[in-house]
């Protein structure tokens, strides 16, 4: 049986033993790998960038001047098989401090054997120069240990015999020399120019004053010309001015007299369209009032007369009618009376003297009610004695 081991892009498995043999190998970057237990071997190795600070103390230039370098160089192991395989074989099992520790010996080695080479000015001045060679003589070297040089810098250069400290001072008493010079030559240059320029400003001052007053006297005579022909112009103008506003004057005075005469005609016509809307509003106001009035009074007289005869004829059928009624009521009361005298004459006939009787005793309550009316409107009687 056995394990599936995996690794990330930055480290690389190292499988050996089992069925690669005795110096056979498997390395994965980036992926994963099966492993027998037991008769495999699964180491790691990593691929991230390391970073060196080379340091050279006290190490003697062409020219015998001890100096001290620094610097920072980024290396890693290539990924190339044949390398990577070669770094393996060197590097495997180790820590980092010792891979990094024997790439620093031997890139401080070449750095060494080059500041022997090189004068300290050259070292000082052009620090980018000195560390290109640096990596360009080592990086074949450390490129056999499957090592890459990914950067190198010079990052300090110093001195304990203040040999630097003198050239400063040397060049810089050299530069000052130089600007002071530069600055006299300066000065006096300026002086030259100076008068050379105001010499110009006056040559040119006196020129152009000249040449102001030629055309100051030019401009003169020119305009002497020029105002003489602009008052002949003016007074041309003036005449033709008057002549023209003579002419327009007139025509504004037909204009105004045919102005009048359109206003004096529409003037007639509103007068006349004003008597035109009197008569209108005369006829509107008055006469058909007038005549509305009178149709109104006839119209009235005629339902007056009418409503007095209808009523008239109203009445008089009333009348009619009501007499004709009084008259029937009248005939019926009579046939009646006389159909119950001839009923009572019948049954006094049939009954004789006993109906003569009731009829009496029917009346004589009637009778006495009669009589005694007055007595009962007297307050009191009195009775005197014979």
């Amino acid at each position: 049986m056995g394990n599936i081991h995996t690794c990330g892009p930055n480290e690389t498995l190292v499988i050996s033993g089992g069925c690669f043999g005795s110096t056979g190998k498997n390395m994965v970057t980036g992926s994963w790998a099966w492993a027998w237990w037991l008769v495999t071997d699964v180491q790691r190795m990593s691929l991230e960038v390391m970073t060196l600070n080379p340091v050279c103390d006290n190490v003697e230039t062409k020219q015998g001047v001890p100096l001290t370098v620094t610097g920072v160089a980024q290396v890693k192991i290539m990924k190339n098989p044949e390398l990577l395989g070669i770094a393996a074989e060197q590097f495997l099992g180790k820590k980092e401090d010792e891979i990094t520790d024997t790439i620093l010996q031997t890139l401080e080695g070449h750095l060494r054997a080059i500041l022997g080479t090189l004068t300290v000015e050259e070292v000082y001045k052009d620090r980018d120069q000195f560390a290109n060679l640096v990596r360009e003589i080592a990086a074949p070297d450390v490129g056999r240990m499957g090592i890459e040089i990914l950067s190198f810098t010079i990052k300090d250069v110093y001195d304990n015999v203040e040999y630097l400290a003198s050239l400063g001072k040397t060049q810089t008493a050299v530069v000052k020399r130089d600007a002071d010079i530069g600055v006299a030559q300066a000065n006096r240059d300026a002086g030259i120019r100076e008068a050379e320029c105001e010499k110009s400003a006056m040559d040119v001052k006196y020129s152009t004053d000249t040449k102001i007053e030629d055309n100051s006297r030019g401009f003169k005579l020119q305009k002497a010309n020029f105002d003489s022909e602009v008052n002949t112009a003016k007074a041309e103008a003036q005449l033709a001015y008057e002549l023209q506003a003579a002419k327009i004057q007139q025509r504004i005075r037909n204009e105004e007299i045919q102005i009048q005469v359109v206003e004096r005609r529409k003037q007639i016509e509103i007068e006349e369209q004003e008597i035109t809307r009197k008569e209108k509003e005369l006829i509107s106001t008055v006469r058909l009032p007038a005549e509305a009035e009178a149709y109104k009074v006839q119209t009235v007289a005629e339902g007056m007369r009418t409503k007095t005869v209808e009523a008239a004829r109203a009445d008089g059928e009333r009348i009619r009618l009501i007499g004709a009624a009084e008259a029937k009521a009248v005939e019926a009361v009579g046939r009646a009376e006389a159909e119950s005298m001839r009923m009572k004459a019948s049954a006094y006939k049939q009954y004789g003297d006993a109906a003569i009787m009731s009829l009496v005793l029917e009346a004589l309550p009637q009778i006495a009610a009669e009589v005694a009316a007055p007595l009962a409107k007297t307050d009191e009687i009195v009775l005197i004695g014979g």
